[in-house]
């Protein structure tokens, strides 16, 4: 196959006649009345193109036309019309087009566009939008008071969508180039004693004390907690299984799927002192058949955050603690068994971490160490609870 030899300006071919440069083989320049230089060229989809801008010098112009006509012949070259789509267009193009997405993802994803991404980049074209643009767009939102978690996850998903115009040719290169910009650096939650989740379960109405113990030693969600159904619960086993997830997004609706992640999906073993306590609330609370939620409002309801906020408010209030969100219980329960000995796989696992394997679950599930965990935790909590028993009459 021939080598192709691309001209530079030091080496173009020479008219040995006249002793004058000849006529460029790829693309033209001319200096415009300005005195600056244009370079133009036709490209393969033959339409004629002028560079993006104007050069000081012929030479410049000159150099610009060898590294395009580089790009063709390697194949690297891609029409600049496609970058300019306007970015407020193809950012919302680009959240519809995802497949599999979860209802709240995507009303995260556009509250993000809306209120963090199209007031900086909506009008510009995507091919528009450089490093610096980026750098001061994170800079004004920090600035601004924005979250730094907002700000991180608002960086994400401009990168992300920058990736794909990368990947559709549109620019060259992503213009999201801040190291650690998409890193999330939640502050510190806090971290219940045991006194203090029983305090709390005392002092929250009486049909939700399971769900407080439950969010605490199972490491459940808020969504598998609102989720889960009688046949979810064996007792006898003392175990609970998460299948199934609760979405509540702004319209008000309630939508059930699958947990957050593959490895949300998983069986979690109880200490005996909360299954006792899901055995009463089952009695009570809790309708017999199968499909019955375990957990519902005073009214019969699915459990909702809203209502659910004002009652979760009352009980701090009388347990007097501040600060605390429901979603602490989940941590909360993840110390105590840290504390009762598991491993750094073990709590991923009962958590339901998204980078758990499937094959660690069954090795916890086969060896007994989930069970294990679970009575360390459980031998915690009869501790605490024989404290509180008042003395016999007559000691």
């Amino acid at each position: 196959m021939a080598r192709t030899t691309l001209a530079t300006p030091e080496e173009e071919p020479r008219n040995s006649a006249k002793g004058k440069p000849a006529k460029r083989r790829f693309g033209r320049v001319r200096q415009l009345p300005s005195g600056r230089w244009q370079a133009r060229y036709r490209g393969p989809d033959d339409i004629d193109r002028a560079a993006p801008e104007t050069f000081s010098t012929k030479r410049d112009a000159e150099v610009w036309l060898t590294k395009k006509e580089a790009e063709i012949l390697v194949e690297d070259w891609s029409s600049p019309d496609l970058g300019k789509v306007a970015f407020k267009e193809y950012g919302s193009d680009w959240v519809n087009e995802r497949p599999g997405l979860r209802p709240k993802t995507v009303q995260l994803y556009e509250g993000l566009l809306r209120l963090h991404l199209v007031p900086t980049f909506g009008n510009l074209a995507v091919s528009e939008i450089k490093a610096a643009h980026v750098r001061k767009w994170r800079k004004t939102l920090l600035d601004g008071g924005v979250g730094p978690v907002t700000v991180a996850k608002a960086y994400r998903l401009l990168k992300a969508i920058m990736n794909t115009a990368v990947e559709d040719k549109m620019i060259k290169s992503n213009p999201c180039q801040i190291k650690s910009g998409g890193k999330e650096e939640s502050p510190e939650r806090p971290t219940l004693t045991m006194e203090q989740v029983f305090t709390l379960a005392g002092a929250i109405e009486p049909r939700f004390r399971a769900l407080v113990l439950l969010a605490t030693f199972g490491s459940l969600r808020w969504g598998e907690l609102a989720a889960l159904r009688r046949k979810s619960l064996n007792l006898d086993a003392r175990t609970v299984r998460v299948v199934a997830s609760t979405t509540e997004l702004k319209d008000g609706s309630v939508t059930i799927g699958l947990p957050k992640s593959v490895a949300g999906t998983r069986t979690v073993a109880l200490p005996e002192v909360v299954v006792l306590e899901l055995r009463t609330h089952l009695d009570t609370y809790t309708d017999e058949h199968d499909e019955a939620f375990v957990f519902l409002g005073a009214k019969g309801a699915m459990l909702r955050r809203p209502a659910f906020s004002r009652i979760w408010a009352k009980a701090l209030k009388q347990a007097n603690l501040s600060g605390v969100h429901f979603h602490d219980l989940r941590h909360t329960g993840n110390t105590f068994a840290s504390q009762s000995g598991a491993t750094l796989r073990e709590l991923m696992n009962r958590m339901g971490h998204s980078t758990t394997r499937a094959a660690l679950i069954y090795l916890h599930t086969e060896n007994g160490r989930d069970q294990m965990i679970a009575d360390g935790m459980g031998k915690l909590a009869e501790a605490v609870l024989k404290k509180e028993d008042p003395p016999a009459s007559g000691t």
